[in-house]
């Protein structure tokens, strides 16, 4: 791989050329790395950063690539997103926009127009709850959050109101059953006197609701705070952060 070129007009003249051709003329470099460095933001023409290899540039427009351009791994991206509540979780994926990149973001990757593609909705939330969302193209995660989700742990908070029955919090632990079959065991308890805290294996976050009302509640908010071993920490809510090698489900 070369070393990025300075600033400088693109080269020749006549017909338009496709931009990712240009770049590996000046870097030099090949067609593959090329692209790279226009799906990670690394190229600019006329000033204006263009993340699409297909873009065709002709010889009066400048292009420039950054002389700090250094390109990551080529990896499987998985997105961390704080959903807002009134939000279908696939909608929060709009939210993955530069602008909304957390600033706490210490994975140390750089967003990349690759890393959309062929991205997986895992595990949702309900429209009406907030809280920790993934979206991956990384295999790995999507079999674990599919295929083993009943074995993953989901921690979230329920704001709820009523007066619980006097055996409420045991119930709600275990001795629950829906459509003739008991609940898996669950871990529940109170973090406030308005705060319920429930730790769930194979029970969906839209079962809360109805949870709640069998023991004399009414849920009124509902927020996911942690996946697995995957905690939202301090991620603002509507932004987003990567999830680092290093970290695991």
């Amino acid at each position: 791989m070369g070393t990025p070129a300075s600033s400088q007009p693109m080269p020749g003249a006549g017909d338009a050329r496709r931009l990712a051709k240009v770049v590996a003329g000046l870097v030099p470099c090949s067609r593959r790395e090329a692209e790279q460095y226009i799906v990670e933001g690394w190229v600019r023409v006329d000033g204006q950063c263009v993340d699409s290899p297909q873009v065709r540039v002709t010889a009066s427009q400048r292009v420039d690539i950054d002389p700090q351009a250094r390109l990551q791994p080529v990896v499987a991206a998985t997105f961390l997103v704080h959903k807002p509540a009134g939000m279908a979780t696939e909608a929060a994926m709009d939210l993955l926009v530069e602008s909304a990149h957390w600033s706490g973001d210490a994975s140390g990757i750089r967003r990349s127009k690759a890393h959309h593609v062929g991205l997986k909705t895992l595990l949702t939330l309900p429209v009406e709850a907030s809280g920790l969302c993934v979206f991956s193209q990384d295999f790995r995660v999507v079999r674990k959050l599919t295929e083993d989700a009943a074995f993953v742990e989901q921690e979230l908070v329920a704001e709820v109101q009523g007066v619980i029955a006097p055996d409420g919090l045991a119930r709600l632990g275990h001795g629950l059953s829906r459509d003739g079959r008991p609940l898996p065991p669950a871990r529940v308890s109170w973090q406030s006197e308005t705060r319920l805290r429930f730790a769930l294996k194979g029970i969906a976050p839209e079962w809360t609701a109805w949870m709640c009302a069998q023991v004399g509640l009414e849920l009124r908010a509902l927020r996911r705070i942690r996946i697995g071993r995957i905690a939202m920490a301090g991620l603002p809510l509507g932004q987003w952060r990567y999830l680092p090698a290093g970290e695991r489900f």
